[in-house]
């Protein structure tokens, strides 16, 4: 009798154990709104259309079929080249779901925010990772489009293209990426495949190339030696300083065993130069632990203390240096890390990529608010949220990879 007490009590025991452990492992879905962060919820993935969407006036889309090359039934050409995480060292895909297949957290929305589409890009494949807002309140646009066309307009504050930058004035961006205007009103676009930054003046002439064209490598400024790799995006110090970052982690070549003598670091890194251009200093990620960062998806500085914030996306974190490049602190967050920036007040927001939204967050990278309905073609929703940047009014224009779109986000009226 004791025997079977016993062993009775033993499963009644187990039972309960295996019921904490189980209550205690399984993941919460959604969670209240709570310590000035809005409630959120997990969201699936959605196909992602690649550049293919049609888009009307009021931002639907239309995603047609994809076609087949005559030749062998395979797929049509696609815009944006990458080199694929299977090339990568630090990779962190490899045998890992498929984007449209992730769960996400979705935060909800409190801000009042609207969305409206009136950006007229030109139709066809393509999507729109760089948006960026002069000091007249004009905003540039950089497209993802196959070679012969142009990549890269201006609109004015009225949304009527007032600037074309046509291949007859910068080479074919295999990759266009970040995008940022400086204090000269001059626009500054990376082309992560083909290794190069470009300077364009407010009028479309080109004044500047930073790199070699299809020729990744290291900077090394005792050799003469001037390569980029795998330039993502740029900033500017309150003093005019100028940051590259490199380095898109999944999508980064494996270099390190490279036959190129002027290439052979293969890791993500910060190139620092003087407002005249002069060289200061590099430093390096290639880890995951503090103080260290495998990508630099986007980045901006602080205007308030001059330090250099960088989205080490697929780590979902941003990791914080001083303006010399000495390592403060690294943010966790929740959400991918797209691109980061700061509106007119010094506060920092960031898009969260493929989750699908616009997220302000103080300098703890607590969420404060949220804006878009997470990944999606539908009006307000993204299928990456992409580069961004604000105007005088506080409004935010936002780019969309995957979609040939431009979102004007407006704050609600006071």
């Amino acid at each position: 009798m004791k025997t079977l007490t016993l062993s009775a009590s033993v499963l009644a025991l187990g039972t309960v154990l295996a019921a904490s452990a189980l209550a205690v492992t399984t993941p919460p879905t959604q969670g209240p709104a709570q310590n000035g962060s809005p409630a959120w919820h997990l969201q699936q993935g959605v196909p992602d259309p690649l550049g293919r969407g049609i888009v009307d006036d009021q931002g639907r889309v239309t995603v047609p079929p994809r076609a087949a090359n005559a030749a062998g039934g395979r797929r049509g050409p696609t815009v944006g080249n990458g080199f694929g995480s299977s090339h990568s060292t630090i990779c962190t895909r490899v045998g890992g779901p498929n984007r449209q297949d992730t769960w996400r957290v979705v935060w909800s929305q409190t801000m009042g925010y609207t969305f409206s589409y009136p950006f007229h890009v030109p139709p066809g494949m393509g999507g729109n990772p760089g948006v960026a807002v002069d000091s007249k309140g004009n905003v540039w646009v950089l497209q993802r489009k196959p070679e012969g066309q142009a990549q890269l307009f201006k609109f004015d504050k009225d949304a009527r293209l007032i600037v074309t930058v046509g291949p007859d004035v910068i080479p074919y961006q295999k990759k266009a990426h970040g995008m940022k205007v400086d204090r000269d009103d001059n626009v500054w676009i990376t082309d992560t495949t083909g290794a190069t930054l470009l300077e364009i003046s407010s009028d479309g002439k080109l004044l500047k190339t930073i790199g070699v064209r299809d020729k990744r490598g290291d900077w090394d400024e005792a050799k003469g030696q001037h390569l980029l790799w795998q330039p993502t995006d740029v900033a500017f110090g309150p003093n005019g300083d100028l940051y590259i970052g490199e380095g898109h982690a999944n999508e980064s070549p494996n270099d390190t065993d490279s036959d190129d003598a002027a290439n052979v670091l293969g890791t993500s890194r910060v190139l620092h130069f003087d407002k005249n251009g002069s060289f200061i200093n590099q430093w390096f990620g290639d880890d995951v632990g503090q103080g260290k960062f495998d990508e630099i998806h986007g980045m901006a500085v602080d205007p308030k203390s001059g330090d250099v914030w960088l989205a080490d996306r697929e780590q979902y974190r941003i990791v914080i240096y001083n303006a010399d490049g000495k390592f403060l602190r690294t943010l966790q967050l929740r959400n991918l890390i797209c691109a980061i920036a700061f509106d007119k007040k010094g506060q920092p927001w960031i898009t969260s990529g493929q989750d699908g939204q616009v997220l302000k967050i103080d300098r703890n990278g607590k969420v404060l608010g949220a804006i878009g309905g997470g990944m999606g073609i539908e009006p307000g929703q993204f299928i990456e949220a992409a580069f961004f940047d604000f105007d005088s009014q506080g409004n935010i224009y936002v780019g969309d990879t995957s979609i040939g779109r431009v979102a004007k986000i407006s704050p609600p009226k006071k």
